[in-house]
């Protein structure tokens, strides 16, 4: 019997400070996902070992032709030092490692505004219908163990990603409640920035100042799943303290927003990713995100008129990354 031909497939990772997904993938417009399969950041020394537990368990046989992986850190030429996980992930020693011609290194919300631009109507829930701009450019966050913006520029007729550190900005207070809490994050943290607010640690952060009594929960700050445990609460009334806490994270949330469509002149939409949103979905869908999306006279009006979405497909930032893998190959 003749042999069948070789299969080349596109490797895919997205490394976060929680949670790695590895992927292959059959090149195509939007990439075909053949394996994949999640890991525990933390419980690994090193990317490589993610991989090489993944190729080994997938078993395919298939010649990896180019990888790409989106990772939770600045990417500065070939390599890149990830914000909340104490790994360096270097693109080459990858390549040399599993002989891979042609690897990839890129931001985790670069990797999901590739993503984002192959998504499907039923992948997303709509914030705000809006009007997009057809010359426009696209925003991405994405709240999660940490706060990642990035943007899609609009050149010609194709838009071009591009990776930002916007969550480690200065967070800017916008009431008497969010200078308060200000003070808080300053006396804690040397300064205030955005990830202290808008993210799972952010969270957490704001309980702490909320919390002027015990927690009618009974949730423990300190626990590992603290910020999922206060959203709990909020979302089913079980303590006050927690839902003014998730209230405040929701208007910290949609100011950012706001404030990257108009860095980005965002017209042609934003999409809020990241694994916390769907999970607090009722919470961004009561208007209180939007108010605060919108509330920057003198561009309202413009703010109005911005498609807003939040991501439902949480493996976006896997399927970016696979995609930049197809157009590096």
């Amino acid at each position: 019997m003749e042999n069948e031909p070789e299969v080349n497939m596109l490797l895919a990772g997205d490394i976060g400070g929680t949670k790695t997904l590895i992927g292959l993938y059959e090149r195509a417009a939007r990439p075909r996902q053949l394996a994949q399969r999640e890991f525990a950041t933390l419980d690994h020394p090193d990317l490589g070992s993610i991989v090489g537990q993944f190729l080994d368990a997938s078993g395919s046989g298939a010649r990896v032709e180019a990888a790409s992986f989106g990772v939770a850190g600045p990417v500065l030429g070939r390599s890149a030092s990830l914000t909340n996980v104490p790994w360096r992930v270097d693109a080459d020693a990858i390549g040399r490692a599993f002989g891979i011609a042609r690897v990839g290194l890129i931001n985790d919300l670069e990797a999901m505004a590739y993503g984002v631009s192959v998504l499907e109507a039923g992948e997303v829930a709509v914030l705000q219908e809006g009007q997009p701009h057809p010359t426009g450019n696209i925003g991405v966050i994405a709240a999660g163990t940490g706060l990642g913006e990035a943007f899609l520029h609009r050149v010609g007729d194709r838009f071009i990603p591009a990776a930002s550190e916007g969550g480690h900005a200065d967070y800017a207070a916008r009431n008497e409640r969010e200078i308060a809490l200000t003070r808080a994050l300053i006396a804690r943290f040397g300064r205030a920035e955005v990830e202290h607010v808008v993210s799972g640690m952010g969270l957490v952060n704001i309980y702490r100042v909320t919390h002027t009594a015990p927690c009618a929960a009974g949730v423990n700050p300190a626990d590992p799943g603290a910020a999922a445990a206060v959203s709990r609460a909020a979302l089913a009334g079980t303590c006050a303290q927690c839902a003014e806490a998730l209230q405040i994270f929701v208007d910290g949330y949609g100011a950012e927003a706001g404030n990257l469509a108009l860095r980005t002149v965002a017209t042609s939409g934003v999409f809020v990713g990241g694994g916390i949103a769907p999970k607090i979905l009722p919470a961004l869908t009561d208007g209180r995100f939007m108010r605060a999306f919108v509330d920057k006279a003198p561009f309202s009006a413009m703010l109005r008129r911005i498609p807003v979405k939040v991501v439902l497909n949480q493996e976006v930032g896997l399927l970016g990354a696979a995609l930049h893998a197809s157009l590096t190959a």
